[in-house]
């Protein structure tokens, strides 16, 4: 299961999303094609607040949106005037989205942009209060940068800061108000967003105008919070997978139309992101008991007893995985770093992290929301309040790293960001460059393959 190198998956996603991409772009969740993974070599390993952060920049509001990144500009989204501690204030009138673009070199604010919130919002409290109003990772391409405020709308703006256009895509609610957490994804000249807490639907805009292109709507959406991946068959054929409570789908980008489903075992709410190698497409997910499942993409129909390759009860709740030299690895929301067997599904190992424990308890309880990436045969994986675990992406389980920035004391949901011999993580409070000594390697343990 040989991953694809980084210019020809760059090349297959600008062909996807109509986009010029440079190598070192980060341009939406979990990097160009959303696998999380990236072929850099130079990634820092190791770091604390005393070394081998370029800058941190203090940000105007929470969130737990990822940074994303364009040339020389980090973007990254925020929120405040109501369920941050800064502002005290208890309504949700006063609520506000941020964009702000940011110096990759130095860390100074190029120009922030305040989306007031559309009303009525659900209330700061339960599972929205462990992640917030900004949770939703932007996406950007040559033109413009696109934001999702949940309930508040799609947002576009130029480079320069201008908008251009705000798109209402639903103002309901789940039956449990956990709020909005899938991110914006591009192909061609559509934005597509899964408004699944807001419509329980997904829907592609035009890119220039935000008109609707299409809408697919089905309850089943409700309580899927994972962002979906668009994919290139054997065959040529574009494909947009996504999970769903006991389901996977495949829909044409192009019209919203189902091509094909799989029965899975993921019931309740999924919550990770699919990711896909070599043509098999891995979910991750459900509540109570969470699993995983390999599906072979491509078919028509339901394809439940033909292409699903394999099903385990191994899973993870909230981080999306990343797949590696055949296997699947990911740090579940508990804490424990895990690796499956790609090929069948297997348990390789499962160990617990040390110290990864947040304490407390309730929705709090949990130590990882991030999802993990990988780089230069290392998983990293954000806990919320005890640092990087960078976690070696072998057969055997190794501990590289722990980095904690310990001067921040808020929490990291964030997924961080992946650009050469720099990382972007974000707290509630800070965005901060982590950048490794030149050449990468001064200081740094090289993990075995």
């Amino acid at each position: 299961m040989k991953l694809l190198p980084r210019f020809a998956r760059l090349g297959l996603l600008a062909a996807l999303s109509g986009n010029v991409l440079l190598a070192s772009d980060w341009p939406r969740f979990r990097g160009a094609d959303g696998s999380g993974v990236t072929a850099d070599t130079t990634t820092p390993v190791t770091w604390s607040d005393a070394q081998g952060v370029k800058w941190k920049t203090p940000l105007p509001g929470p969130g737990s949106s990822s940074p994303i990144i364009r040339g020389d500009r980090v973007f990254v989204t925020c929120y405040s005037g109501y369920g941050d501690s800064a502002s005290g204030s208890s309504s949700p009138e006063n609520l506000k989205r941020h964009l702000v673009c940011i110096s990759r070199k130095d860390g100074k604010i190029l120009w922030s942009q305040t989306v007031p919130a559309a009303l009525p919002e659900d209330s700061y409290n339960g599972m929205l209060a462990e992640h917030g109003y900004a949770s939703n990772t932007p996406a950007i391409d040559g033109e413009r940068v696109y934001a999702f405020f949940g309930k508040t709308g799609v947002v576009a703006f130029d480079l320069e800061g201008k908008q251009l256009w705000q798109v209402n895509v639903g103002k309901e609610s789940g039956n449990r108000r956990w709020g909005s957490g899938s991110s914006l994804i591009l192909y061609k000249d559509f934005v597509i967003v899964t408004a699944s807490e807001e419509s329980r639907s997904i829907r592609a805009l035009d890119k220039r105008t935000g008109k609707e292109v299409w809408k697919a709507a089905a309850d089943t959406l409700e309580l899927t919070y994972g962002t979906p991946t668009l994919i290139e068959t054997a065959g040529g054929q574009a494909e947009l997978v996504i999970a769903v409570p006991s389901e996977v789908w495949s829909l044409n980008p192009d019209t919203g139309k189902l091509r094909w489903y799989a029965e899975t075992a993921l019931s309740g709410n999924v919550s990770p992101s699919v990711v896909v190698a070599d043509g098999i497409v891995y979910a991750t997910g459900g509540f109570p008991g969470t699993g995983s499942v390999a599906v072979r993409a491509g078919g028509k129909g339901d394809v439940t007893k033909s292409h699903v390759v394999w099903s385990s009860n191994n899973g993870s709740y909230i981080p999306s995985p990343v797949v590696y030299r055949e296997r699947l690895h990911y740090v579940s929301d508990q804490g424990f770093a895990v690796c499956l067997d790609a090929k069948t599904g297997k348990l390789v190992y499962k160990e617990r992290l040390p110290g990864a424990s947040s304490g407390g308890g309730g929705f709090g309880a949990k130590p990882f929301y991030a999802s993990d990436v990988l780089a230069n045969g290392n998983v990293y994986a954000v806990s919320r309040r005890n640092g990087t675990f960078v976690i070696a992406a072998t057969p055997e389980f190794k501990l590289v790293a722990q980095n904690k920035l310990a001067a921040d004391g808020s929490d990291f949901n964030a997924t961080p960001a992946l650009s050469g011999n720099q990382i972007f993580l974000r707290s509630n409070r800070f965005l901060y460059c982590i950048e490794a000594d030149a050449g990468g390697r001064s200081g740094q343990e090289k993990a075995g393959n």
